[in-house]
């Protein structure tokens, strides 16, 4: 249980604090009511009640180029469809940068993978089932591997990028004084002038890139 629980505080692991040191601070008890949790690294989506384990479905989750969001949301809407690239049923997230939510697929053997745009894809029955015992408002946990809201590591990002990794490095231009605007989790125009001008005070060369010796100077590494 503790390891949704560190989706809570995963800023703390940008200060260089280590994910035992993260769960420690979060060790508090789990969500009350129904609630959500799914790993992106084990391609596994559970639904609670609390602690109880309700019910537990394979999923397939986003390909490298279209990560899927990490963090903290919450289902906010939803529709029923035909069979279609959703299945029947959608399920939506309240992600700041894109339409992300959790369905079916007409793409049965895509699950177990990373095949989708980002979103969480199910098998058709398994999304029907979910639909009917998910209302609006359950709290979604979405843990993607060892580093917090990095998931499985560092990205080199360009413009027009979005995600979690592009919303954690607005935060850290921010904080160093860069004005990369709202922490949104796109890649847009505040953060390009952010990242030139953060390049320029490092010494780096003038490329509208966020790459490793960048982040290096933001003080965004990885712990084990």
């Amino acid at each position: 249980m503790r390891r949704a629980l560190c989706l809570c505080a995963v800023v703390l692991l940008l200060w260089g604090v280590t994910l035992r040191e993260e769960r420690a601070v979060l060790s508090s008890g789990v969500p009350q009511g129904r609630w959500i949790l799914i790993e992106i690294d084990l391609k596994r989506l559970t639904l609670y009640e609390g602690k109880q384990v309700i019910k537990r479905y394979p999923i397939a989750t986003g390909a490298w180029d279209t990560p899927s969001p990490i963090g903290v949301y919450t289902i906010i809407g939803r529709f029923k469809t035909e069979m279609s690239g959703f299945g029947t049923r959608f399920l939506k997230l309240n992600v700041p940068y894109g339409l992300y939510g959790i369905h079916g697929t007409n793409k049965p053997e895509s699950i177990g993978s990373n095949a989708s745009h980002g979103c969480f894809r199910l098998r058709v029955k398994d999304a029907e089932e979910l639909y009917e015992l998910a209302p609006n408002g359950v709290k979604v946990y979405i843990e993607g591997g060892a580093y917090g809201p990095l998931g499985d590591g560092l990205r080199t990002l360009h413009p027009g990028d979005r995600g979690s990794h592009v919303e954690e490095v607005q935060k850290r231009l921010n904080l160093h004084g860069y004005d990369a605007g709202a922490a949104d989790g796109v890649y847009g125009s505040a953060m390009s002038r952010a990242v030139l001008r953060a390049r320029a005070a490092y010494q780096l060369s003038a490329a509208d890139v966020v790459d490793a010796a960048l982040l290096q100077k933001l003080g965004i590494v990885l712990f084990e």
